[in-house]
């Protein structure tokens, strides 16, 4: 039987410290937070992994950003009590569930039914009591809730989309991964003075979430 506990540490000692993670806050909450919980019975074994855990067949299939990347995003997005945050493709609520220990609000969208269903099931039953799981296509965010202090993307986007740039608070940050399925690098998007605009902070390699993907184009 796995020692879940001691898995989580060792997560959090050897791939979340050594990779320049050093935001108490983060390393708390993933600290504290359950990941097997948020994977499939028959994959939790892999929970704690350094790589992306499929959690949804699909199609599309889906999965849990590896937590080296994920924690360095969130560092990066510099979360605060105060915060209303947007965590888009929100799978599982694992992201929802560590984000609600940084934010005020966290507003989890999740554009396939079943998994927001297991992620609302999941945060209620951890008592998390500050977010909220809404279903509806990625790439539109959520505009009934907005302005957002902070847009959290869970997977790789090849564009942000102009739909949340909008819904971005004045001085607002959106944290994603920009590549082109090959290779990424981590980028902080913020709003200020009606632009928008962004900086790499780091390398990452994770999958597309799906609707972010580029767009083809045929010559003819």
């Amino acid at each position: 039987m796995t020692d879940f506990a001691a898995a989580r540490l060792n997560m959090v000692e050897s791939q979340v410290r050594v990779n320049a993670v050093t935001d108490d806050r983060v390393i708390a909450a993933m600290s504290a937070v359950p990941r097997e919980r948020f994977v499939p019975v028959s994959r939790q074994g892999l929970a704690y992994m350094d790589e992306d855990i499929r959690i949804s067949d699909g199609p599309p299939a889906r999965f849990l950003m590896e937590p080296r990347v994920f924690a360095k995003l969130a560092q990066l997005a510099a979360i605060t009590a105060d915060d209303l945050v947007l965590d888009i493709g929100c799978g599982t609520g694992y992201s929802t569930a560590v984000l609600s220990r940084l934010a005020g609000t966290v507003v989890a969208l999740e554009s396939d039914e079943n998994l927001a269903a297991q992620a609302g099931a999941t945060l209620s039953d951890l008592g998390v009591d500050n977010a909220v799981v809404v279903a509806g296509p990625l790439s539109g965010g959520h505009a009934k809730q907005a302005p957002y202090d902070v847009i959290f993307i869970n997977g790789m986007v090849s564009a942000v989309p102009e739909a949340l740039q909008k819904q971005l608070r004045e001085n607002g940050r959106l944290v994603t991964v920009v590549g082109d399925g090959v290779s990424g690098r981590a980028r902080l998007y913020l709003k200020a003075g009606g632009g928008f605009g962004g900086r790499d902070a780091f390398d990452a390699n994770i999958r597309f979430l799906p609707g972010f993907e580029p767009v083809e184009s045929f010559v003819f």
